[in-house]
């Protein structure tokens, strides 16, 4: 592994890095696993290829921003042993809830960025993703604080410019204000379709996205999560 080397780039993030202390399980997960599966970048400037984070070989690239306690990146990645996967994610609690998972399940095609996602997107090649999760992000509520969420028409015109044409690019949310923003902001981009052609497109949640316990918290409390599926257009 390449000794890392963070991007002279403002961080933008916004939130707390941790939440309640680490059980002696997630702890030990946490330091025994996250060294070995830490991405890190070389000096520099340069562009990286992203498949070269991983060990073997690897057929695609995908990456989820903002993984949360890892249950979706985990899913995908025991299912698609082919694929890498680059988890983006600054709460420890949620890096050790992954590292846990990588643990249990064996996982070798699992990268962990643990800082803000946009330091490395600066490191990334054009055209350089296969598909794009960001599931849960946080809402930002308050009118005031929008200009925090992570998508914006900037944020898009950067992740266009990484994914690969008819690369996916799959959002969830169970926060209504939040959906409208990311259908707004993300269709109003002339760079991505909306795969939606009916309304049970986006109220109905895809074979191939697990349950979350974030996800089914939402729904007992009256707040089902909205499924948004677009594409890179070429």
């Amino acid at each position: 592994m390449t000794d890392a080397a963070k991007p002279a780039q403002k961080r933008q993030f916004y939130g707390r890095r941790k939440g309640k202390k680490l059980r002696t399980q997630q702890q030990g997960a946490y330091e025994g696993i996250l060294p070995a599966v830490t991405l890190a970048l070389p000096a520099g400037d340069a562009p990286v290829e992203p498949a070269s984070f991983f060990d073997a070989p690897v057929k695609q690239v995908w990456m989820e921003i903002g993984f949360g306690h890892g249950e979706h990146l985990a899913w995908h990645a025991k299912n698609n042993p082919d694929v890498g996967f680059i988890g983006c994610e600054p709460f420890i609690n949620g890096i050790a809830a992954l590292c846990m998972q990588i643990g249990e399940h064996g996982l070798k095609n699992v990268r962990i960025w643990p800082d803000d996602a946009r330091l490395l997107l600066s490191r990334l090649p054009a055209q350089s993703l296969d598909r794009l999760f960001i599931i849960n992000a946080d809402p930002w509520p308050k009118k005031r604080h929008h200009k925090r969420r992570f998508i914006q028409t900037e944020m898009l015109d950067k992740l266009h410019a990484l994914l690969k044409p008819g690369a996916e690019f799959r959002m969830a949310t169970d926060h209504p204000d939040l959906a409208e923003w990311l259908v707004e902001k993300t269709c109003a981009h002339p760079g991505f379709e909306w795969q939606a052609k009916c309304a049970a497109d986006w109220q109905t949640r895809p074979a191939d996205l697990p349950e979350t316990k974030f996800q089914n918290k939402g729904l007992k409390a009256g707040r089902p999560t909205v499924f948004l599926n677009f594409t890179r257009k070429g």
